[in-house]
């Protein structure tokens, strides 16, 4: 009789573990095990649905015991191994799986299960050996050249990714995560309404796949693709609150401003990346030195918006005070930035061919004392380096405008307006908080001294200009449908907007039409260099901020230029940068509380010269007075802020938010 319960208990656990009842999944084994502790079916849905629930340690207990009760099985061994691999244990899986090849030396799935660790540890040569050998001994199954493409995707490899999420595709054309894989690599390739394409066709066949809506939403905003905007935006909404793996930390912040739902998207994104593998064991204190020993993190050091804002801090740090070393894992691209970078610190170190936990290691052996990431969950972001605790101290500063959702971030850099003090709970970090504007910027930017005029930027000899050189992802319907109220208000206006791909202004235009706005009011600027961007930015009368995703670098470089910046303040981080910068140039009066504020007082600035014209004055004369751009000011702020992170960590004190004054 007992077997016949056991039985039902296995098969309804099971079930329940594939619904995503977890907790009535442990019920359900509990109930076997405590008939018979020599099941492995009931350790290994025990182990399942524990990490359903995030109980890690419970989890690889479980499995542990599946282990030991199945070591001459190759199947439970290779399930096992899988189930941990997930679990990021990463030791305890290679054990199982080396032990499924023993057993079973032709196994595929083990020999591809070796691939996805081997791509973890990032052994990727090993990684691409035993996802080829898997392809070898079975090359009509479709899963195999999906893991291929996922590995040559990582390495850049974009031809070959592509000939293997098609190759997959021919196998199986309903296999979701092979349309999946080629969306992902062609979104790498800024090939945005094909990634769209290929994200929907995995949705219609998988609407709850890992991921993918918000995938399919971040293509679409990049060629302002609306179509299902809002439909798509309540789903996103409501599978994040039922914990599912539903968008990256990064595509959410151009679509919601709610901080909950921001953390808990960061959240869920880190509890996929399995951070645990990378987990190196306690730091080992270092003795004080002179010299706080600052490392900088990113795959920025050359041409990029990053370091045009931090160029000048990494020179105006006080050497005397603090050793600088910048690990780069981004191209070395001997560019004119990249030189002035190089030259700034006093060890600057291409990690690019090293692993996550190469990086660690070297770091700790370097006895960085306080590492500051410059990239948090944006492209080329790695932050494994930091699961790893590169450093005693870590600090997430400037690339990602958010909580990271990690326990193994310490500080997130801000200041009052950018995080209130209520809004502190939505944040896994603690906030150290700068005085005037988190951000840094670099009052040595250079304008080009071409002078631009309103027909060869193709703009009307008259008339007023609004602009926005925001990235074309960060335009919602809900911002462009406001810029068209304001447009049908004030007669004869323009907006100016940043080019990105064809696909945008084609779409744009439509959307104009649509508001009944003439779509030849819609002007487009192409890309220049930083130089020659500064020059042409006068020629516009106001920027428009976009929300819930402000302009950020966007906004100081048009404030450098002397262009006002008109910004509506949400709850998140990223919705409140402009604001953050124009309190810290003294220009709060641009700061409208609501969206009809907003467009009320963009038509009243079109219609009010004089009025404007003394904001331009004002913004003029503070560039050089009030602090935002001082970025001596800022190099003192932001030091005494390590110092005192330094401090709290020698004292034995946990991180805690500080307040610099």
């Amino acid at each position: 009789m007992s077997k016949q319960f056991i039985a039902q208990y296995i098969g309804a656990a099971s079930a329940a573990n594939a619904n995503g009842q977890y907790g009535n999944a442990v019920d359900w084994c509990r109930r076997a095990i405590s008939l018979s502790s020599k099941l492995p079916e009931a350790w290994y849905n025990l182990g399942i649905a524990y990490r359903g629930q995030g109980l890690q340690e419970q989890a690889l207990n479980a499995l542990k015991k599946t282990d030991a009760l199945t070591r001459d099985n190759p199947d439970a061994q290779n399930s096992v191994g899988l189930q941990l691999l997930e679990l990021g244990a990463l030791r305890d899986a290679e054990r199982c799986l080396n032990r499924a090849l023993f057993l079973a030396p032709g196994f595929v799935y083990a020999h591809s299960n070796m691939g996805m660790l081997h791509q973890m540890r990032g052994r990727l040569d090993e990684a691409e050996a035993s996802f080829r050998k898997a392809i070898e001994l079975q090359p009509d199954l479709a899963a195999l050249y999906v893991n291929l493409s996922g590995l040559q995707n990582l390495r850049k490899r974009h031809e070959l990714a592509e000939k293997a999420a098609r190759r997959a595709i021919d196998l199986e054309p309903g296999y979701c995560k092979a349309w999946s894989s080629l969306g992902l690599i062609q979104l790498e390739q800024k090939r945005y309404k094909d990634a769209a394409d290929s994200f929907a066709r995995s949705l219609a066949l998988g609407p709850l796949a890992d991921f993918v809506l918000g995938d399919m939403m971040h293509s679409r905003m990049h060629i302002c693709d609306w179509a299902g905007f809002d439909e798509s935006l309540a789903k996103l909404e409501q599978q994040l609150g039922e914990n599912r793996k539903v968008v990256n930390p990064f595509s959410v912040l151009a679509l919601t401003a709610d901080l909950a739902l921001l953390r808990k998207a960061a959240e869920i994104f880190a509890l996929n990346q399995r951070s645990e593998a990378l987990r190196l064991g306690p730091i080992s204190r270092q003795a004080r030195r002179d010299r706080i020993r600052i490392g900088y993190y990113s795959a920025d050091f050359h041409e990029h918006a990053t370091a045009y804002l931090m160029a000048e801090l990494f020179e105006l740090h006080d050497k005397s005070k603090f050793e600088l070393v910048a690990f780069s894992f981004g191209p070395d691209s001997k560019d004119t930035m990249r030189q002035r970078l190089s030259a700034a610190f006093d060890r600057f170190i291409d990690v690019s061919h090293r692993t996550d936990r190469e990086v660690a290691l070297l770091s700790r052996e370097m006895g960085i004392d306080i590492a500051v990431d410059l990239k948090g969950c944006t492209q080329d972001s790695r932050p494994g380096i930091f699961a790893c605790r590169a450093a005693p101290v870590q600090v997430s500063y400037l690339g990602f405008p958010g909580t990271m959702g990690v326990d193994f971030m310490d500080y997130i850099v801000a200041d009052q307006t950018l995080i209130p003090t209520e809004s502190q709970p939505f944040y896994s970090e603690k906030i150290v908080y700068l005085p005037n504007s988190y951000q840094v910027n670099d009052a040595k930017r250079q304008t080009s001294p071409q002078i631009f005029t309103r027909e060869a930027l193709g703009l009307p000899a008259s008339g007023f200009v609004f602009a926005c050189f925001n990235n074309n992802y960060k335009i919602t319907p809900r911002t462009f449908a406001g810029w068209m109220r304001i447009l049908n208000r004030v007669a004869d206006s323009v907006l100016w907007l940043f080019q990105a791909n064809a696909d945008a202004v084609g779409n744009l235009r439509k959307e104009a039409a649509s508001h009944g706005v003439d779509p030849c009011r819609l002007i487009f600027a192409e890309h220049l260099p930083l130089p020659k961007h500064l020059a042409r930015i006068g020629m516009a009368d106001l920027f428009l901020d976009t929300l819930p995703y402000n302009a950020h670098t966007t906004t100081s470089d048009a404030l450098w230029a002397g262009l006002p910046v008109l910004t509506c303040p949400g709850a998140s981080f990223a919705s409140r940068v402009a604001a953050s910068l124009l309190n810290a140039i003294g220009l709060p009066e641009l700061i409208a509380p609501t969206q009809q504020d907003y467009e009320n007082m963009a038509v009243e600035l079109a219609g009010d010269s004089v009025r404007l014209a003394a904001i331009k004055e004002k913004l003029a004369q503070n560039r050089n007075s009030e602090p935002l751009f001082d970025s001596r000011l800022f190099a003192t702020h932001i030091e005494a802020a390590y110092v005192e992170m330094h401090e709290r960590f020698h004292s034995d004190l946990p991180p805690a938010h500080i307040f610099v004054q």
